[in-house]
């Protein structure tokens, strides 16, 4: 299964297939509110405002699979990040990333694209880079910053 045959719940609870998404390049991000990486939504932000007109979007899934780091709703977690850090990019409902109610779109993700412990999501900001065709070409850590993953991005565009 491809990504483009998975559905996905959006933060307001609205079915989005992942089909829409046919010809562009994303970043798929497993997000919390309370780590010591939620400064990312900043530059998130901002590779999304830079490239979004190229066809680039970023894709956040909120996930409080590690250490209760996104505990409120989808709605708290959107008002959190449009009030903190300007957040415009598309933000989907919570999910499992591991486990055994992982969300179908992270079983594929991580099906091509395995982490230096095997296919498990370490922690909170893991990011997957898919080409226009929905191919994974990257993987990577919590601590790579948005910043650091630009050129990689630019190959990709």
């Amino acid at each position: 299964m491809g990504i483009y045959d998975i559905t996905v719940k959006d933060a307001k609870g609205n079915n989005v297939c992942m089909s829409e998404y046919k010809g562009k390049v994303l970043l798929v991000v497993n997000t919390a509110t309370r780590c010591g990486f939620t400064p990312q939504y900043e530059g998130l932000e901002k590779l999304y405002e830079k490239h979004k007109d190229k066809g680039f979007e970023v894709l956040d899934f909120p996930c409080n699979q590690f250490a209760n780091e996104a505990p409120e709703s989808e709605e708290e977690i959107m008002a959190f990040c449009s009030a903190h850090f300007g957040v415009t990019f598309r933000q989907f409902a919570k999910i499992d990333v591991n486990g055994e109610n992982e969300s179908p779109l992270y079983t594929a993700l991580k099906s091509k694209r395995g982490g230096v412990l095997g296919n498990n999501i370490k922690w909170n900001f893991t990011k997957f880079l898919v080409n226009r065709e929905g191919e994974v070409v990257e993987r990577f850590a919590s601590a790579t910053t948005p910043e650091k993953l630009e050129k990689k991005l630019l190959e990709v565009l």
